[in-house]
């Protein structure tokens, strides 16, 4: 497998780092200290073609690969993790048009997402996280389409989101295999999108609760067939765990830049602290850890472009990142001892960002949950 870049991925990747040192690191803190996402930072993204990577070229898009993705979404989490996310996470609910939205669908939706449009995965409820199947948000038949009712909890972007796509029972006997996946405007009748979540991390990426009351939506925005909304979600999770395992990336290789920065300026013992074995060591091992993660997102990402199975190069890769960014995060307030604690320097930043990446897009657990399987029936 070669992982050396072409020089078109070379490009995009120094594109995404420039746009992330000049527009987003200056305006990382002050969005994390005001809960708020820089619309006009997003707007700067679009327009260089960051936020529209994976979408078909005749939808507007860039009709570039999940490699491509890897690559723009590492830079962008360096910068800030909050504001990386949330520009990302449209490729989230893109995968779910590419997967199973029809030609027609692909045009009408990831076209608005082109244009610049927001879009949430609206799958997570308060009773059903890493349990997908247990959702209670129900659709229920009706002349002309379907009408939905229930709640939604840690939607990614669904206070600025155009249309969401949400996943509900069509047939709650059916357990996994009763579950649909809906196109649902923003502003419909019914639909309602609470207050940004106060977070402990990630504080500039806009996320909510969704509420649904007897929603209508119309046949032509079910997106594949009623029933296969389980199914999606999985081909979706594959997909798009290599782009979150770059989250991870991001994160641990700022941490190894802003840890080295300062002991080699940090003085004790009359040296740097660089020079001290027991701040080597953990430098060595953020570097370690980050080119780890790096290598095995690059292999998901690959994979996923040669239409291969990587379900278990996924999961690996997105626990191994997530896991080696609260790792990485917790050991560079220790390199930065005292003014580690403080919000003078960006690791106590770093530090609350690293640990949702342990949660989202299913937890640490659940991946090592999913490896076991796929060991089991290799």
């Amino acid at each position: 497998m070669n992982f050396t870049l072409t020089d078109e991925q070379r490009l995009i990747r120094d594109l995404a780092a420039d746009f992330a040192r000049n527009e987003i690191i200056p305006r990382a803190a002050e969005a994390d200290r005001r809960h708020e996402f820089p619309l006009d930072v997003a707007r700067q993204a679009l327009e260089l073609g960051l936020t529209k990577v994976t979408l078909p070229a005749d939808c507007g898009g860039a009709g570039l690969g999940s490699t491509e993705l890897v690559l723009v979404t590492e830079q962008l989490s360096h910068a800030c993790l909050g504001i990386g996310s949330a520009l990302s996470i449209n490729a989230l609910a893109a995968e779910v048009l590419l997967v199973a939205g029809s030609p027609a669908q692909q045009h009408r939706y990831l076209g608005r997402l082109a244009e610049g449009e927001f879009a949430s995965y609206a799958l997570t409820e308060p009773g059903a996280g890493s349990d997908v199947a247990a959702i209670r948000t129900r659709a229920e038949r009706v002349a002309g389409g379907w009408q939905l009712s229930g709640s939604k909890i840690w939607i990614s972007n669904a206070p600025i989101a155009g249309f969401l796509l949400v996943f509900a029972k069509t047939d709650p006997e059916a357990d996994h295999k009763g579950m649909t996946v809906f196109a649902v405007e923003a502003g419909s009748p019914g639909l309602r999108v609470g207050a940004p979540l106060e977070k402990l991390g990630q504080r500039a990426a806009p996320t909510a609760e969704v509420f649904l009351d007897q929603v209508f939506v119309p046949d032509d925005a079910v997106i594949g067939a009623p029933g296969a909304g389980f199914a999606i979600a999985m081909k979706v999770f594959d997909r798009s765990r290599p782009m979150v395992a770059a989250f991870g990336v991001g994160l641990i290789q700022r941490c190894l830049d802003e840890s080295l920065a300062y002991a080699k300026e940090r003085q004790t013992m009359g040296r740097p602290i660089v020079e001290h074995q027991a701040i080597a060591h953990k430098l060595a091992e953020m570097a370690m850890r980050a080119e780890s993660a790096r290598l095995l997102a690059y292999q998901a990402a690959t994979l996923v472009d040669a239409g291969l199975p990587n379900t278990r190069q996924a999961s690996i890769a997105k626990a191994v990142a997530a896991d080696g960014a609260m790792w990485a995060a917790t050991e560079a307030v220790q390199v930065f001892g005292g003014m580690g604690y403080s919000t003078e320097y960006p690791v106590e930043k770093l530090f609350r960002d690293a640990k949702v990446l342990q949660i989202y897009e299913g937890t640490s657990e659940i991946q090592r949950n999913i490896i076991a399987r796929e060991l089991l029936r290799a």
